[in-house]
């Protein structure tokens, strides 16, 4: 059969969309989404997202990653997903929207989506590190020459080293002299260096705030692929009323055979 797609990116974080409404797709077949996001010999991505209906909501995110298993939240995807529901005008300028880690609000204006993410209850701050969950799991460090640093080779020791089978994603954090924090993240489930990471920008600017780096309530954060900002309130040491803002742009449609 041909299984019509779409493919969005935001800061070069790159997903595949399937109108799932009807129930078209076979949610089951790892294979299947493994294959749609080879960038050999399938479309290529970071990972692929259905729209789904959802009884009193605008839709439905289901998230995998790149090896074809669900995963947890994944903000870009999230904010992605918006796009490409205002681009089915499921939605106009604004949506509900339910995922693995729960209900989530978000504004679109042109290509700028501002998606509320989860709240932050527990920070754990480590020697050399900085851990939370963000709607994934990611692990903080500060790093110098970020731009030389080996993210993969650094990350995949981090990711099994510390955190075992079920593992984190690993994010190297640098901040420059215009308060702004440069981003590099190896990413699970991908087991490799994205040039985005949604949850792991958010995981930054959280945990930067929280160890002091910045007093700031609104983060600018550079990733590989573009420039992210994170705002927040914190209320009694609860990080709340998150938002992760950036761009998130229509690629292409296309057809494939499955």
């Amino acid at each position: 059969m041909k299984l019509t797609f779409y493919k969005f990116q935001g800061t070069g974080n790159d997903f595949v969309m399937i109108d799932n409404r009807q129930g078209i797709f076979n949610k089951d077949n790892t294979k299947l989404v493994a294959f749609l996001c080879d960038r050999k010999f399938g479309i290529g991505a970071d990972g692929l997202i259905l729209l789904e209906d959802e009884p009193g909501m605008d839709f439905k995110m289901v998230y995998y990653n790149s090896d074809g298993n669900q995963s947890t939240m994944c903000g870009n995807g999230g904010r992605c997903l918006v796009a490409f529901a205002a681009h089915l005008n499921v939605v106009e300028d604004k949506a509900t929207f339910n995922a693995v880690d729960g209900l989530h609000y978000a504004t679109i204006s042109d290509d700028v989506v501002s998606l509320q993410m989860t709240d932050v209850d527990e920070v754990k701050i480590k020697p050399n590190a900085t851990f939370l969950d963000t709607g994934s799991p990611h692990h903080v460090q500060l790093v110098a020459n970020i731009d030389d640093y080996a993210v993969k080779t650094e990350g995949a020791k981090l990711r099994y080293g510390i955190y075992g089978e079920k593992g984190s994603n690993i994010n190297f954090v640098e901040p420059t002299a215009d308060k702004v924090f440069k981003v590099r993240t190896y990413e699970r489930g991908v087991e490799d260096e994205t040039l985005s990471c949604g949850t792991g920008v958010t995981a930054v600017a959280i945990a930067m705030h929280k160890t002091g780096k910045t007093a700031d309530n609104e983060i600018k954060i550079s990733a590989p692929g573009g420039h992210l900002k994170v705002k927040f309130d914190v209320v009694d040491e609860k990080y709340t009323n998150v938002h992760l803002i950036g761009p998130a742009k229509f690629v292409f449609k296309g057809e494939i055979d499955v």
